[in-house]
């Protein structure tokens, strides 16, 4: 029935802060199909960036949660700061080790940064919580036009924002792109897969301050011959410098991270001996 078919779209159920409580943010550590799915859009919104080859970026991951997208940022050789507004998704990302700086903020009550402070802004899975009422102040239009005429204004401009989202039907994505080029955004909907039920997915693809064209979406006429090619690639874009990615926890993972925190002068980092990343035998 219409119970069961809302109770799937995670929105319906209850406020982002409570929905995504211990319980819930403890699957973005433990589901590997779900790290997976997370990580692989996280990498498509990057290419969608459209971002220079070989420099490194300062990016804005909105509803970063557990540091899953900032990973992907990372692995692309660039800096990141991330907000959410779920503590205890955040608490897991500082468990992990997220290498982004992370903020606690309500992404409807607008962006905090100086302006022109990123070079690109990416989103996964979030934005469509926006357009929910859940408190008696809350006015979806008017949170979600006060969010981007913020967001717009903490970019570089000729930068992109490219926001995966899961809209629930064509008046809700009317109202996002509506609210968007009302704060000064030009761009629209970039759709991959147009033709399947599970892997469609939706970007929302915009431009501070200069127009360009409108990316192609994986999977239509134009793309289709280009598709195999870079899903080919696609395990190399998602790796620094053409390296193979190594396993994360392994002893050559903690290396590089602990190089990259030297090189970023971030705190103390323990020196490398023989018994980093040595696998310790479980206590009784």
């Amino acid at each position: 029935g219409l119970v069961d078919m809302l109770s799937g779209r995670p929105e319906h159920r209850g406020p982002p802060e409570l929905f995504y409580n211990d319980q819930e943010a403890m699957k973005y550590t433990c589901n590997s199909r779900m790290i997976e799915i997370q990580m692989q859009m996280a990498s498509r919104a990057i290419e969608l960036l459209g971002l220079p080859e070989g420099q490194p970026s300062f990016i804005l991951d909105v509803g970063c949660g557990s540091g899953l997208s900032g990973e992907a940022l990372t692995d692309e050789g660039h800096y990141w700061a991330g907000i959410d507004i779920s503590s205890s998704m955040l608490n897991i990302a500082v468990e992990r080790e997220a290498e982004g700086d992370l903020f606690l903020s309500d992404m409807g009550s607008g962006a905090f940064f100086r302006p022109g402070t990123f070079d690109g802004v990416i989103s996964v899975s979030a934005l469509q919580w926006l357009c929910n009422a859940d408190k008696k102040s809350h006015n979806p239009a008017r949170r979600l036009y006060r969010f981007f005429s913020t967001l717009f204004a903490s970019m570089v401009r000729g930068a992109r924002a490219v926001f995966q989202f899961y809209p629930e039907n064509p008046a809700q994505m009317e109202l996002i792109t509506g609210q968007a080029l009302r704060a000064g955004f030009s761009g629209g909907v970039v759709v991959d897969y147009p033709n399947s039920t599970k892997a469609k997915k939706y970007f929302l693809c915009l431009f501070c301050g200069e127009t360009g064209p409108i990316p192609k979406g994986l999977g239509t006429e134009e793309e289709e011959a280009r598709t195999t090619v870079k899903y080919a690639d696609a395990k190399s874009r998602r790796t620094r410098k053409g390296k193979e990615r190594v396993p994360v926890k392994s002893r050559q993972w903690i290396l590089e991270k602990k190089e990259r925190r030297r090189r970023q002068g971030r705190g103390e980092t323990r020196p490398d001996t023989k018994y980093t990343g040595r696998k310790r035998r479980p206590v009784f």
